[in-house]
């Protein structure tokens, strides 16, 4: 049966376990080994990303409040699908920050949390509103609630908000793997779309060496960048 029947037909509060039969019906087993190995997390089903967000969006048009209800978060799709049905519904702001909230508590891993915040592109349009969130998401002891605050600054990286960006990276404390390498990441995208301004940033942040070390390295790594030895004379020892 095609996703949008089975979504159609389904009942998630008296059929939630034929949904995650119907998920496993999906399983792509050398993809399931692939998505293991670098998302480094367990009970992986194996259904790529492009099915997923079908199913999402086909969940959002249904009973959307009876499958987040009914979500057991055992698997790493099920978590998915949880973010991906919020980033596909057609409601107000404040209510949809609110199911976000709920949802970012269940992030086990990078993919689930940026693979989501990347596709919330409601963000985008309330800019402002998100912005005390973000702050909020920041001072979490969390790792991947602190990421989500991160990754969601992508859609800031304009002229109205990059001074704003640079003050709250600067001041992001963490040890955690995936919250440096997601700060990394985001300074290595301010290098290529404000390469001047991120350049007068870095020479006075303070940034622990290294996060400033692999924000240079992943801009070194970008073919949009030219100047590639300036940058790696940058470089902390």
């Amino acid at each position: 049966m095609n996703i949008q029947n089975f979504i159609r037909m389904v009942d998630f509060n008296q059929d939630y376990n034929k949904f995650i039969e119907y998920l496993f019906s999906l399983k792509d087993d050398e993809y399931q080994k692939f998505n293991q190995k670098i998302v480094k997390t367990d009970n992986i089903i194996g259904i790529k990303i492009p099915i997923l967000k079908n199913i999402a969006k086909n969940i959002a048009k249904k009973d959307y409040l009876s499958f987040i209800k009914n979500n057991k978060h055992q698997y790493f799709e099920e978590i998915m699908l949880h973010g991906l049905v919020i980033t596909y519904l057609k409601i107000d702001f404040n209510e949809s920050i609110k199911l976000f909230d709920e949802y970012i508590k269940h992030i086990d891993s990078w993919a689930t949390c940026d693979s989501v915040v990347m596709n919330y592109k409601i963000v985008s349009k309330n800019l402002d509103t998100c912005l005390i969130k973000i702050k909020e998401y920041l001072k979490s002891d969390k790792p991947f609630i602190k990421r989500v605050g991160i990754v969601l600054l992508f859609y800031y990286l304009n002229d109205d908000y990059i001074d704003e960006v640079f003050n709250m990276v600067n001041h992001i404390k963490s040890d955690n793997y995936y919250v440096k390498m997601a700060n990394a990441w985001l300074i290595s995208i301010c290098l290529i779309k404000y390469y001047d301004k991120t350049i007068n940033f870095l020479k006075n942040c303070q940034l622990d060496n290294w996060t400033y070390n692999k924000a240079l390295q992943k801009a070194i790594e970008s073919y949009r960048i030219k100047d590639k030895d300036f940058l790696r004379k940058m470089k902390r020892k």
